[in-house]
């Protein structure tokens, strides 16, 4: 394509002189390097009037017009980039007309003091716990219930309904905020099954987003680590055409290809192809994912992927209840506690004709949390009990509880010597392990000591 001499152009171009991206492009205008998706003549589906068609014209100020294939041609209406999703990729790298330098964008950005106004109006997609076009980690142990939640609250979304009591985005005569897609990345008859179970379940649900597939369930393999997968999901979405609600991605590990979770640069390119998904579609972007071996720490893996979504919700087990509590909202408060129970669902009977069960999520009160132990300190407490039953006796005085018992130190220490909390090879030895063992055990609250008794604090 020939070029035009730069001491030629007109800049902004007339739009006389370029109406169209053909002419646009015949004019000569020289090549910027950017892939270039919003041009006139480009190909576009339309967020507001839910049609596909191409951007017919964009004038001096960088406004884009947008017309419906078999509207005439005065009938284009005024629309916002985040309106549009490119439907076919438009010859790159050509400067288009009413393309503003960086100086230029930068500058517009800037806003006066006076128009900083209170935004009132909420963009929930859950209220107060997602906000629409924004990215969630959902994080816990294995078999905590992260995909019994996560489905749970994603069908509500798409039949726009109250997530147990929660306002949910386009209830009632509100907008429509899009279909739900729910990448299930470990597969499997598990996740079938869950689905039939909330359609059993759920029928009023089913009745609201079977006949428009409004979910859309997504069993597929993906690498979020790579260049091109996340690209290619949110072509796969804009190619369906309409508005997308929320998009979940479970679980990390399984979109993580090749990548190293633990590493900032591998992390970093995963959170990039969450934001060009989240940016393409306007959808919340939902990820679950699993706990550090230390708990108290978070979801596993790079802290960068902390810091760069907006919400993250900790699922964790007390007994049968478990309880999904915000940990971090970038927006909003962050207080939001949701308890519930798994509730067994007959769905059929295999071919020995036994029954088959899956789960829903029942709402139940949230309970006080038990302090999980491990190594030394289950040991220590175990012998506890045992010494308790076998010489626990009442105190008295102000310093000692008037509804429990207490055991010496001495006689707790023969139990731990009987349950092998070390390898009895050394006394001095035994005797440290037993004092770093209750010592710990009174820092998490769970034993007081006072004047060589013990006692726990509360019945678990």
């Amino acid at each position: 394509m020939p070029r035009r001499d730069p001491s030629t152009f007109d800049f902004p171009p007339k739009e006389a002189e370029c109406g169209s991206y053909d002419e646009w492009a015949a004019a000569g205008y020289p090549v910027d390097g950017d892939a270039i998706r919003y041009v006139p003549g480009a190909r576009v589906y339309s967020k507001l009037h839910g049609v596909r068609g191409e951007i017919q014209r964009i004038d001096q100020r960088g406004d884009i017009y947008f017309c419906a294939d078999g509207w005439p041609a005065d009938a284009a209406t005024l629309h916002e980039r985040k309106h549009l999703s490119p439907v076919g990729k438009p010859e790159s790298g050509v400067i288009y007309p009413g393309k503003l330098s960086r100086v230029e964008q930068l500058t517009g950005a800037m806003k006066p003091l006076s128009g900083v106004k209170p935004v009132l109006s909420g963009r929930y997609l859950v209220k107060g716990w997602l906000d629409r076009g924004s990215a969630s980690v959902v994080y816990g142990e294995s078999n905590v219930g992260k995909t019994f939640f996560a489905l749970d609250l994603a069908f509500h979304v798409a039949a726009r309904l109250p997530w147990h009591g929660i306002k949910v985005a386009g209830m009632g005569d509100r907008e429509w905020p899009g279909k739900v897609y729910y990448l299930a990345l470990e597969g499997g008859s598990g996740f079938t099954n869950r689905i039939c179970a909330m359609r059993q379940h759920r029928s009023d649900i089913f009745e609201r987003i079977e006949s428009e597939c409004d979910f859309v369930p997504w069993p597929v393999t993906i690498d979020l680590h790579g260049a091109t997968d996340g690209d290619a999901i949110a072509s796969a979405i804009e190619e369906c055409n309409e508005p997308t609600a929320l998009v979940v991605i479970d679980t990390l590990a399984r979109a993580m290809g090749d990548g190293d979770e633990n590493t900032a640069k591998d992390m970093g390119q995963f959170v990039r192809n969450v934001d060009l998904i989240r940016e393409r579609t306007g959808a919340h972007v939902m990820v679950i994912h699993h706990s550090g071996k230390d708990t108290s720490k978070g979801a596993r893996g790079s802290g960068s992927l902390r810091g760069a979504i907006d919400t993250e919700i900790e699922l964790t087990r007390s007994g049968a209840v478990i309880m999904a509590e915000a940990r971090k909202q970038r927006e909003m408060q962050c207080d939001g506690v949701f308890a519930y129970t798994l509730q067994d669902v007959f769905i059929g009977n295999d071919e020995d004709g036994e029954p088959v069960t899956s789960a829903v999520v029942q709402p139940t009160e949230p309970v006080k949390k038990t302090t999980q132990l491990k190594g030394q300190a289950l040991i220590a407490m175990q012998a506890f009990g045992d010494a308790l039953a076998d010489h626990g006796e009442s105190k008295t005085g102000e310093a000692f509880p008037s509804n429990r018992k207490c055991v010496s130190l001495d006689h707790w220490r023969e139990y731990c010597d009987r349950h092998s909390l070390t390898d009895g090879s050394d006394s001095s030895a035994a005797r440290q392990a037993f004092g770093r063992a209750w010592k710990r055990l009174q820092e998490k609250e769970i034993i007081r000591v006072i004047d060589g008794f013990a006692w726990k604090c509360a019945d678990e």
